[in-house]
């Protein structure tokens, strides 16, 4: 219990944060003219808030699958990057492994990644993923059953997520203050968006993962 009570702190903060982009987006849902129940279920089956957004308006639009698949590989590839230093490694069991991939989000990796979680347990990752799970899928249908309330011609919600990025960017520039990464970073989304267009993120992440990958083999030719 020591380390669920634990998870549930550190999962306050960004909880809170998925809690209001969860809410714009079943505010969204309701307003599509779906049936409210739908945003539970994209929130629990999905369960990825940047896609979820995007999937939302190719489903009502009636998208092809094809192009679904397409928008769904763009959007999620930057958690191939994620699985490079998220501590995947700790969490013992075929199960719990299973849902610790799948319950991979933003926030999740946000809160593992930093140096104070290198000593979590395989109990306190799989809280804090759980409670970021429940923070969202709670939020999302709140919203949903709220969304009749809200007027329609409301803008703007769907730029929740962009906000949510923009937040975990600064928090992750404060824990490590590490300048010329934030530079670099910012570089290559420009670039991303000057080279590939629609496919700017894949594009930006790539370019991106490359320079952490020069910059580590040229630190590590240094300590040899």
């Amino acid at each position: 219990m020591h380390d669920v009570r634990a998870a549930a702190r550190d999962s306050l903060a960004v909880g809170v944060a998925a809690a209001a982009m969860g809410v714009a987006f079943g505010v969204l849902v309701g307003q599509s003219g779906l049936a409210w129940w739908w945003a539970t279920v994209f929130a629990s089956v999905i369960f990825a808030g940047s896609l979820e957004f995007v999937l939302l308006g190719l489903v009502t639009a009636l998208a092809p699958l094809g192009q679904i698949a397409a928008a769904a590989l763009v959007v999620n590839s930057r958690h191939v990057f994620y699985a490079l230093s998220f501590p995947l490694h700790r969490v013992r069991g075929p199960l719990a492994k299973a849902y610790s991939t799948f319950a991979l989000t933003d926030e999740a990796y946000a809160l593992t990644a930093t140096p104070a979680a290198r000593g979590w347990s395989r109990r306190r990752i799989l809280a804090v993923q759980a409670f970021v799970q429940l923070y969202w899928v709670g939020s999302v249908t709140l919203g949903a059953l709220g969304g009749v309330l809200v007027p329609a011609g409301v803008v703007g919600l769907d730029f929740a997520v962009t906000a949510l990025f923009v937040v975990l960017g600064i928090d992750a520039f404060r824990a490590r203050r590490d300048v010329p990464n934030a530079l670099v970073a910012v570089g290559c989304a420009v670039l991303g968006v000057v080279l590939a267009d629609a496919r700017s993120m894949l594009a930006g992440m790539g370019l991106f993962t490359a320079y952490l990958l020069v910059r580590h083999a040229v630190a590590g030719g240094r300590r040899a």
